[in-house]
């Protein structure tokens, strides 16, 4: 593998939790795609904790969930930092569809408006 080649991408051998199970093997990973993957992660996990004290049935608590994980995002200047990034990199769309949480499409939505008004 070339330097530039190396810039681009890393491999690691290892296995990956996530919501629909485990997966172990040899990995090519993009840096952007895994700055990417981190964030959603990190956002996933603060939906996970939120929900855990806060229910999810209706529309309102979803709002207000992700309220609570955007207020979380942006106190936390590392998180917001790299949210910004992994959101420059790899979209807004993309960090959506490794989401799974009833309140992710008012995240989304959130991120989406958070990121225009800090261009």
């Amino acid at each position: 593998m070339s330097d530039n080649s190396k810039n681009f991408s890393q491999n690691f051998h290892g296995s990956v939790n996530n919501a629909v199970g485990n997966v172990e093997g040899d990995f090519n990973v993009n840096p952007q795609q895994q700055t990417l993957s981190q964030a959603a992660a990190e956002i996933q996990q603060v939906l996970n904790q939120l929900s855990q004290t806060y229910p999810t049935t209706t529309t309102t608590e979803k709002m207000e969930v992700a309220t609570t994980a955007i207020q979380h995002i942006e106190n936390n200047s590392n998180l917001r930092q790299r949210v910004l990034s992994a959101l420059k990199t790899g979209g807004i769309q993309a960090l959506g569809q490794m989401l799974n949480h009833p309140a992710s499409t008012f995240i989304i939505a959130a991120l989406e408006d958070w990121q225009k008004s800090q261009n």
